[in-house]
C-alpha cells in the first residue's frame, strides 16, 4: 500500500495542485488590467498603382496596389508587468468597398519584447507589407481607417487583442504610374 509508486503518485498530485493554484492566482492578480494607452497615427503620403493581378491570375486582371507613408508615436512601457511577455503590434487598414462589406490588410507589426525599448517613435515611414485590394476599390476610396492594434502576450492567461485610436484617411482619385 505504500509502495514508492504511491508515494510518487502522491507527491506528484500534490505538487501538481500546488502548481495549478499558484498558476490561477497569478493569473488573478493581472485579469483585470487594461492595457490602454495614447496612440497617435500620423498618415502622410498616399499614392496609388494600377498593377496585374497576382500570380495565376489572367494577364487583363488588374488590382490597386496602395505606397503609404506613415508615422506613429505610442508609449508601451506601461503595459509591461510580471505577466507580459511581449506585446505583438500591428497597423492595420479597414475599408469598403463596393465587393467587400469590410476590408482589413496588416501593413506594418513589430515585435516588442520585455526589456526592449517599448516607445515606438516612427516618423515618415514606408508600409512593411503590400497594401493590395482585389480590384479597384482603393483609389478615391473615402473610409479608409488605419488602426494600431496590439496582442498581449502573457506569461499566464488569456490572449487579449487591443485597440487604439485610429485615424481616418481619404485616397487620391488619380493613378500614378
Amino acid at each position: 500500500m505504500n509502495t514508492l509508486i504511491a508515494r510518487g503518485n502522491a507527491v506528484f498530485a500534490f505538487a501538481f495542485s500546488a502548481i495549478s493554484a499558484l498558476s490561477i492566482a497569478c493569473f488573478l492578480s493581472t485579469c483585470m488590467i487594461t492595457y490602454q494607452t495614447d496612440v497617435i497615427i500620423k498618415p502622410d503620403k498616399v499614392v496609388i498603382k494600377r498593377v496585374n493581378g497576382p500570380p495565376g491570375a489572367s494577364d487583363t486582371e488588374k488590382v490597386d496596389l496602395a505606397f503609404m507613408k506613415f508615422g506613429l508615436d505610442v508609449d508601451f512601457t506601461d503595459l509591461f508587468n510580471w505577466n507580459t511577455k511581449m506585446l505583438f503590434v500591428y497597423l492595420m487598414a479597414e475599408y469598403q468597398t463596393e465587393t467587400n462589406v469590410l476590408s482589413q490588410v496588416v501593413i506594418w507589426d513589430k515585435k516588442v519584447m520585455r526589456g526592449d525599448d517599448a516607445h515606438i517613435q516612427l516618423e515618415n515611414m514606408n508600409t512593411k507589407y503590400y497594401f493590395i485590394d482585389d480590384g479597384m476599390g482603393l483609389r478615391g476610396n473615402k473610409n479608409v481607417t488605419l488602426l494600431l492594434q496590439w496582442n498581449i502576450i502573457p506569461n499566464i492567461g488569456t490572449l487579449p487583442v487591443i485597440s487604439g485610436n485610429s485615424q481616418q484617411l481619404t485616397f487620391p482619385t488619380e493613378y500614378v504610374r
